[in-house]
C-alpha cells in the first residue's frame, strides 16, 4: 500500500509506515450555535478540491451531523465500527470533492467511557489513514467536555469557530483557557464566523487574541472571517454543501481563503507526529481520564 491508496480501499487494520505524516486538526467552539461543524464540513470540501486528501471525522459523540449538512445518508457508522461489526472502510463515504467521511454516531459515549477493547479498535482502524490522507479533520462537540479537550490536546492543532456575540466569545475563551491549562503543546488558530458588520470580525479576533496572550500566555493565529450569509442556513435547509450549491456566495469564498490560508499561510503544530501520534496521545489522555 502506498501513499496514494484511497481511504476505502485501505485493507482493514493494516498498518504500513507512511511516506509522510498526516496533518490532524481538530475544530472546536466553545457553544453550539456558532456555526462550528458547517465551517468543518465547508473547509474540508474547500481542502479536498484542491486536491489534498481529506477525510472528515464526525467526532461530535453527542449530536453527530455532518452527513446531515453535507445530504448524506449513511448505512453505517461510527458505533458500528466501535463495536466491530463494520471496519472502517466499510463506513467511510465519498463525499463531493473526494472529501472522505466518517460518519459520527449520535448518543455514542465518551471515549472514557468506552470499554477498552472498543476504544482499541477504534483508534486500529484509524490508525490505517495515516500516510493515505494529507489532513485529518475532526469535527468536535460542543462545548468544553472531556471528549472534546482530549481530541484538541492529541491532535495538537486547534481551530477554535466563534462569532461575535459576547456569550460566544467567553465559552471560545472558556475552551481555550481549558485547553492552555494541560501545557501542552497546541497550535491555537481562531475563525470568526457570521460577521455582519465591516471590520468586526478582525477587531472581535485581536480582542481575543489579546487576552489570549495576556492572561493565558497563549499564542492565538487569527485564521479569518466569515461573513453572515443567508446562503449558509439555505444550503444547510436544502441539505447540499455550500461550496457545492452556492460556490460564489460571500461565506463561500470566504471559506476557500481560509482553506488557502490553513494550508499554505498557517503553520502546523510544531510537535506534528500525523494519525499515529494523534492517536497515541489520545490513548494516554483517556487513560488518565479513566485511572
Amino acid at each position: 500500500m502506498n501513499a496514494h491508496t484511497s481511504l476505502t480501499s485501505t485493507p482493514n487494520y493494516v498498518v504500513t509506515s507512511p511516506t509522510f505524516q498526516s496533518r490532524v486538526i481538530a475544530v472546536a467552539s466553545g457553544k453550539g450555535g456558532v456555526g462550528k461543524t458547517n465551517v468543518a464540513v465547508n473547509l474540508g470540501l474547500a481542502l479536498a478540491r484542491r486536491g489534498l486528501r481529506v477525510a472528515l471525522l464526525d467526532a461530535d459523540l453527542g449530536t453527530a451531523n455532518v452527513d446531515v449538512i453535507l445530504g448524506l445518508q449513511p448505512r453505517y457508522h461510527l458505533q458500528h465500527m466501535v463495536t466491530g461489526q463494520k471496519s472502517l472502510s466499510e463506513i467511510v463515504i465519498d463525499g463531493p470533492f473526494g472529501l472522505q467521511v466518517i460518519p459520527g454516531a449520535s448518543g455514542l459515549p465518551d471515549l472514557a467511557n468506552l470499554p477498552q477493547a472498543r476504544r482499541e479498535a477504534l483508534f486500529q482502524a484509524l490508525l490505517t489513514l495515516d500516510g493515505t490522507i494529507d489532513l485529518l479533520v475532526i469535527d468536535t462537540g460542543a462545548g468544553v467536555g472531556e471528549a472534546v479537550v482530549q481530541f484538541v490536546l492529541a491532535a495538537g492543532e486547534l481551530l477554535i469557530v466563534t462569532n461575535p456575540e459576547p456569550t460566544a466569545l467567553t465559552d471560545a475563551y472558556a475552551l481555550m483557557k481549558v485547553v492552555a491549562g494541560y501545557q501542552l503543546p497546541v497550535a491555537f488558530k481562531l475563525v470568526i464566523n457570521s460577521v455582519k458588520r465591516h471590520g468586526e470580525g478582525e477587531a472581535t479576533g485581536r480582542r481575543l487574541i489579546e487576552v489570549a496572550s495576556r492572561f493565558l500566555g497563549q499564542h492565538v493565529e487569527l485564521l479569518g472571517c466569515i461573513p453572515f450569509d443567508p446562503s449558509v442556513s439555505e444550503a444547510v435547509r436544502e441539505q447540499f454543501p455550500l461550496l457545492q450549491s452556492r460556490p460564489y456566495s460571500p461565506a463561500a469564498k470566504s471559506i476557500n481563503r481560509l482553506a488557502e490560508q490553513l494550508w499554505t499561510g498557517s503553520s502546523p503544530s510544531p510537535t506534528t507526529t500525523g494519525v499515529r501520534g494523534f492517536l497515541s496521545k489520545i490513548l494516554s489522555l483517556t487513560h488518565r481520564a479513566v485511572s
